[in-house]
């Protein structure tokens, strides 16, 4: 399963996957139903993830021919929007509260191919959460200069990588008559940091987790504290406790593994192997081997494109995933992930529903069908269910 899609593959049913039988069936079943009443309208804004073949050269995977026939002036303009990056970052006060309506000036100071030194080339103000964005923006230097009514002058300075994605550290604006100077020196762990705590906050509806896409173009790798943080964090969510204790009681109405019997016992083994399953999907494919592999568990929403190469992108995405060299690679953490979770269930699962490894293979299959799934609502669906996320801004020739 594609750990990325956290909402539907991990929050809303936690156990779809792992489980590796069938009761895969009954619980994605259900969740297609909840999430296509929740919304309507497919889509998104447009946000750039360029694909990488595991071979590393430009070319997409063969399942996705939107770059494979790719004429030449097509590729002459996809290698000018590699080159290209994007700057975003948070103007904040000396108290840490968001400043909205600061005017941000970028100028390039040394931009490959960019204007003279100092000369202001975008202009922007930040929203109502403090926030601010660039796209486009040539590799070089850069200087941010931040300003707002009643504060100090803030110059913010730094460096942008070719087709980089840069979060700056947040920009304080203090009540000071003397501008200062800072020099950004945030590491791709820090920045990976900051772009996993805006992961936390995203929930659907307000509500339900959806800790496992990323929106940012280029976004650098988790390290390992961080994929086990975030699954810990998706499996101690208060949704996950209300999922798994709903979809127990279904179980229990419906007399399912009818060993674990009924009354308060049945349903807390019941509630027990849900949240089991959980557990050892999320750390199992989506800590311990992404780790062990160097893969990325997330899911990277593409939301640019037509649809069919999108549907293709969210389809490829049940079976690939990103390693942290930026590579697109088979997604070998989350098939044996789901099968050694699948494994494990067998210790705790009534007789009766235990399986040998034939089954187990034919319901892993099912299983990349669903997380196909998973991921077309997350590319058509979800991000406009979800609130608050951040508009980082594919990069633009």
């Amino acid at each position: 399963m594609e750990p990325g899609a956290e909402v539907i593959g991990k929050a809303i049913n936690p156990g779809c996957v792992a489980e590796g039988r069938r009761r895969t069936f009954r619980r994605c079943a259900a969740v297609v139903l909840v999430v296509a009443v929740l919304g309507s309208a497919a889509g998104g804004r447009a946000q750039q993830a360029g694909l990488v073949a595991p071979d590393g050269s430009d070319s997409a995977p063969a399942m996705l021919p939107e770059a494979v026939a790719m004429p030449q002036s097509s590729a002459q303009a996809a290698s000018a929007q590699t080159a290209l990056g994007a700057i975003h970052g948070v103007v904040v006060n000396g108290d840490g509260a968001v400043l909205e309506g600061a005017r941000v000036a970028l100028s390039q100071t040394g931009a490959e191919g960019g204007a003279a030194p100092d000369a202001a080339t975008q202009v922007t103000t930040s929203d109502s959460s403090g926030r601010f964005s660039f796209a486009g923006v040539p590799a070089g230097t850069f200087r941010l200069t931040v300003s707002s009514s009643g504060f100090a002058t803030q110059a913010v300075t730094g460096t942008l990588q070719a087709g980089e994605s840069c979060e700056t550290k947040p920009i304080v604006l203090t009540m000071s008559g003397t501008a200062s100077e800072v020099r950004v020196t945030a590491t791709q762990v820090e920045i990976a940091e900051e772009q996993l705590k805006q992961e936390e906050t995203q929930h659907v509806l307000g509500v339900m987790p959806n800790f496992y896409v990323s929106y940012v173009p280029n976004a650098p790798p988790l390290t390992t504290k961080q994929k086990f943080h975030l699954a810990w964090r998706s499996m101690v969510d208060p949704m996950n406790f209300l999922t798994v204790g709903a979809f127990a009681g279904l179980e229990q109405a419906t007399n399912s593994f009818s060993g674990y019997g009924q009354g308060a016992q049945g349903y807390g083994k019941r509630f027990g192997a849900l949240f089991a399953d959980s557990a050892t999907d999320n750390f199992i494919g989506g800590a311990i081997l992404s780790s062990w592999w160097k893969q990325d568990p997330r899911y990277f929403y593409k939301g640019t494109g037509t649809v069919k190469a999108r549907v293709f992108y969210a389809i490829a995405n049940s079976v690939m995933c990103k390693g942290d060299n930026g590579r697109w690679q088979v997604d070998y953490s989350a098939i044996a992930g789901g099968l050694a979770s699948a494994g494990i269930s067998n210790l705790y699962y009534p007789e009766e529903a235990r399986e040998g490894p034939g089954p187990m293979f034919a319901n892993m299959v099912v299983g990349f069908g669903s997380s196909a799934i998973q991921n077309l609502f997350q590319e058509f669906l979800i991000r406009r269910l979800t609130p608050k996320v951040p508009n980082y801004g594919a990069a633009k020739p």
